[in-house]
């Protein structure tokens, strides 16, 4: 599943899950309000995810603020706020990962602005292209920003790969006044105010989606394996800075850390038909996410191991199999497999039906 594929794939999630949700809320009869039911579930991630919206919004001021102007960036003469503007971007990056499973079905829109990659955004922008990669228009969030900070520092097959496409314009950094001015009060200035309208609209909003959120974090674990395979083809995720393994670290940190929430809920749900009981099925859940971690924590870095150059995720071969990324890859499939009942997606899918929520479907 492709990642620019959001704006649809989130509008059928949200669509989905607001009838589901409607169907479900009227099957509780609104009877419940112990720490175990839907209710209690979304006040708890309400507070839960604040934290990391916080922090997010927080990391984008921040980085807006070291943001160099009046003049065109120089490697040297601006070392330090590049680099205060990279730490600040990790920052940001990390707090969106942690909460992405949850956030991104519920507010689609502000998903897209903060987090669609460059690809993404040409899809949708066609042929022109985004001529200015500074502004607050066109391509935008962290990925864009990103392209900015690390443009003197591409990775050859990221080059190759976007060089491809329809409407390009190769990454740099601000080469003018203006063009450094356009970038503080433009691209930075435009994920300061994304960040915090989804803040507000998070904190200040109505009860979260819980159905949604659950289906999200399924959706999520899924995608554990594509941003494997986009390593391979330089369409990874945070591919300029080469962070895409501590990516699935924070997601998978993230989406453990509310999955946690819903455990309770499960707990309370008997078995149904072939599903057993939801104690049992919160261990497989559990012992799944444990041991992807320890995976993840077994790589060192944040990058994902260098795919080896005859690789193909149609058909590797035994020997690219046994390199370190093809025994990631195989590792992470196995993991999520949405077609195996016993993987951690399929598990999570069993979970959703005992909840009565909808399942992720690819």
């Amino acid at each position: 599943m492709r990642r620019d594929s959001m704006f649809v794939r989130s509008a059928r999630v949200v669509t989905a899950v607001a009838a589901a949700a409607g169907a479900f809320a009227a099957g509780c009869g609104g009877e419940s309000s112990s720490p175990t039911d839907q209710a209690s579930v979304a006040k708890a991630m309400q507070a839960s995810l604040t934290a990391d919206l916080t922090e997010l919004h927080q990391a984008s001021a921040d980085l807006q603020a070291a943001a160099p102007s009046g003049h065109a960036w120089s490697a040297t003469g601006d070392a330090a706020a590049i680099t205060a503007m990279k730490a600040a971007w990790v920052r940001a990056r990390t707090a969106y990962e942690h909460v992405e499973g949850a956030i991104a079905p519920i507010f689609p829109e502000i998903d897209a602005a903060i987090d669609e990659r460059y690809d993404g955004f040409l899809a949708t922008i066609g042929p022109a292209g985004d001529t200015n990669l500074f502004d607050g228009t066109g391509a935008t969030g962290m990925h864009a920003i990103e392209r900015v900070l690390y443009a003197d520092a591409i990775p050859a097959n990221v080059q190759a790969f976007e060089s491809s496409l329809p409407g390009y314009k190769p990454a740099s950094f601000p080469t003018t006044a203006e063009e450094a001015d356009t970038f503080k009060a433009g691209l930075a200035a435009q994920l300061v105010t994304d960040t915090k309208g989804l803040l507000n609209q998070w904190t200040q909003g109505a009860a979260p989606d819980v159905s949604g959120a659950f289906q999200g974090l399924i959706g999520l674990m899924n995608e554990q394996q594509e941003k494997v395979n986009n390593a391979a083809t330089g369409e990874e995720e945070s591919r300029y800075s080469q962070r895409t393994m501590a990516d699935l670290r924070a997601n998978l940190d993230g989406t453990s850390k509310i999955y946690a929430l819903f455990r309770g809920w499960l707990a309370t749900r008997p078995a149904a038909g072939a599903a057993p009981a939801g104690t049992a099925v919160d261990g497989s859940i559990t012992t799944g996410m444990d041991d992807l971690k320890t995976l993840y924590a077994s790589i060192s870095g944040d990058a994902i191991p260098a795919p080896p150059a005859t690789w193909s995720a149609e058909n590797p071969s035994a020997t690219d199999l046994a390199t370190p990324f093809g025994m990631l890859y195989q590792a992470v499939h196995t993991a999520v497999n949405p077609v195996s009942g016993d993987s951690i997606v399929g598990q999570m899918n069993t979970a959703a039906m005992l909840l009565g929520i909808p399942g992720f479907a690819e």
